[in-house]
């Protein structure tokens, strides 16, 4: 493989002609007064046609759902590896996505809270393990020795089932045992004879017979796995004899999230419960944006110092509702309410009934509205609407974008939307000092080292204080940069090229030593990195500068008016430059 990137007779923008050599695997600084070329030298030439190869590798059908970028005016272009740009702007317009999704972080949080998280009922708080035949199995084998039981589980019934469907359908099926009306049953039994297995108040239905002692728990565990498959996740252990005094004892056991106490039933936790993007963890009320959107009554009348003949309700003044406005003028004069008082100054009692009324010829501001919400379909009702309407914490979900269930598992004593609006510093001090199980421990390991790197290269990037939950649209370019800059660290790439500009701006000396460290593991790591920059810090670390001319010419200045290109200048101690 080359060991530069050859580029000659480039002519895009203020490039005159300009042809040079950058060596890979080195970290190249552009830098140069404005219109010397720079940015169309790194961006538009060198990363535009890097891109444009990658993008014609790939298969038509990719192909169309990729932005294609134009070739640009170059002679010759060799030796690029696969570009990645990192540009000081934010391409994120959806609410949706986060610093959390944005940096993968979430995700891994996610994983973390699906796979060692506790499940609490939300009414006692109470811890809901789900059994398992081998859990179950532990908890039989600890009885007495010599204990009888039946391995059952309940039978779902429809109302339609008559008693002798109930028999067909289990002989069926292979079990010739129930337990009905406290007492266990043969099938063959209760051909003619009682209990009617279509009226009884829980029909059991036997998977084994055992007596607890040495040997049977492969056995018990093998019936314990039946009636959990057959009984939709639950089984009852029957224990004892019917013709005791004290009659069959039922203790049972499901592998679902309930709760013993008050039966709640959760979901089983998974990524997609703890994500607002899956209609399975997003709130109902919010659809997972964390607010929604509510009639405001300082939009409805944002000039209060207007009276009712004025135009004080805002929504009325368009000329469409000019018979609105003759009714507004009959409900205010039926119920004594003046039309030249400013709104300020008329009572609250006065106020309400102008919003909220509706009687004979007269519809309130606000059921006026709600009327129209079924016809947001048309674009000119949507735009009319939005604008007296402004966004409020969802009550529901207090603005978690999760759905309640979500919110009941907890990783450390936290939910998961308390943990995403930590600041990063505070968030990498809280998963440092996660404490587990040694059970849960061990598989969260592998997760929690990836969401370690991820939020340290947040870190090294100088973007301690975002939180996770931040919308990714409300950041800076300079901050969408960095967070481009950390997951492309943390996506471990080898002989790529990154094309940033200047990374720096913004930043404190301290993180900026940071970042160029950063810059550095990238060059180490096998890849290419070219920035435009003008920072002496910036410069110092470097392997080469790259100072293009500008374009106007002037006296004495050889490489515009000459066609000749820049070159570049190996940097051999801080003092050369």
């Amino acid at each position: 493989m080359k060991d530069r990137i050859t580029i000659r007779g480039a002519r895009l923008h203020n490039l005159k002609n300009v042809s040079v050599d950058l060596p890979r695997a080195a970290v190249t600084v552009v830098t140069g007064p404005s219109g010397s070329g720079k940015s169309s030298l790194a961006f538009d030439t060198i990363y535009a046609e890097g891109q444009r190869r990658y993008i014609e590798s790939l298969s038509a059908y990719a192909r169309q759902f990729l932005e294609r970028m134009p070739k640009p005016d170059v002679d010759l272009i060799e030796g690029l590896s696969p570009a990645v740009a990192i540009e000081q702007k934010n391409p994120t317009r959806t609410s949706r996505s986060t610093v959390g999704t944005a940096t993968e972080i979430y995700d891994y949080l996610r994983l973390l809270w699906a796979r060692v998280g506790d499940t609490h009922c939300p009414h006692c708080d109470r811890i809901l393990r789900p059994d398992s035949a081998e859990t179950v199995a532990d908890t039989i084998a600890a009885l007495p020795a010599g204990t009888r039981l039946h391995v059952t589980f309940p039978f779902a019934r429809s109302a339609k089932l008559k008693h002798a469907a109930i028999l067909e359908h289990l002989r069926a099926k292979g079990f010739v045992r129930v337990v009905a009306g406290g007492a266990v049953h043969h099938l063959d039994d209760l051909v003619k004879a009682k209990p009617n297995l279509g009226t009884a108040k829980e029909v059991l239905v036997v998977t084994d017979r055992l007596v607890v002692g040495d040997g049977v728990r492969s056995r018990l565990t093998d019936a314990l796995e039946t009636a959990f498959a057959e009984g939709d996740g639950d089984a009852v252990i029957a224990t004892g004899d019917a013709a005791d005094a004290g009659g069959l004892g039922l203790r049972r056991f499901t592998t679902r999230f309930r709760c013993p106490d008050d039966g709640h039933v959760a979901p089983a936790p998974s990524p997609q419960l703890f994500s607002f993007n899956n209609p399975r963890g997003a709130c109902g009320t919010c659809n997972g944006f964390g607010a929604t959107l509510e009639y405001d009554e300082s939009l409805i009348v944002p000039y209060p110092d207007r009276s009712l003949r004025d135009g004080a309700l805002h929504p009325w003044t368009m000329p469409r509702y000019e018979g609105k406005r003759r009714a507004l003028a009959e409900f205010a004069k039926r119920e004594g309410i003046p039309m030249d008082r400013p709104w300020r100054q008329l009572s609250t009692a006065q106020r309400k009934a102008l919003l909220y009324d509706r009687t004979k010829g007269y519809v309130g501001m606000f059921p006026f509205l709600d009327a129209l919400e079924p016809k947001k379909y048309k674009q000119y009702i949507r735009v009319f609407l939005r604008q007296y309407q402004a966004a409020r914490t969802c009550a529901t979900c207090g603005g978690t974008k999760l759905q309640p269930d979500a919110l009941q598992v907890r990783v450390g004593g936290r939910h998961i939307a308390e943990v995403a609006a930590l600041p990063v510093v505070e968030l990498r001090t809280w998963v440092d000092g996660l404490a587990l199980r040694p059970a849960a421990a061990a598989i969260a390991d592998h997760i929690l080292r990836e969401a370690r790197d991820r939020i340290a290269f947040l870190c090294d990037v100088g973007l301690t204080y975002l939180s996770l939950d931040r919308a990714a649209r409300t950041l800076s370019g300079g901050e969408a940069q960095r967070i481009g800059l950390a997951n492309a660290l943390g996506a471990r790439l080898v002989d790529t090229l990154y094309v940033l500009d200047e990374p720096s701006i913004g930043l404190h000396a301290r993180d900026l030593d940071r970042l160029l460290g950063l810059l550095a593991r990238l060059r180490d790591g096998g890849n290419t990195v070219v920035m435009v920059e003008h920072d002496l810090e910036a410069m110092r670390m470097s392997d080469w500068m790259l100072e293009p001319a500008p374009a106007p010419a002037r006296t004495g200045d050889r490489s515009s008016s000459t066609g000749r290109s820049p070159t570049p200048r190996r940097h051999r101690s801080p003092a050369a430059i």
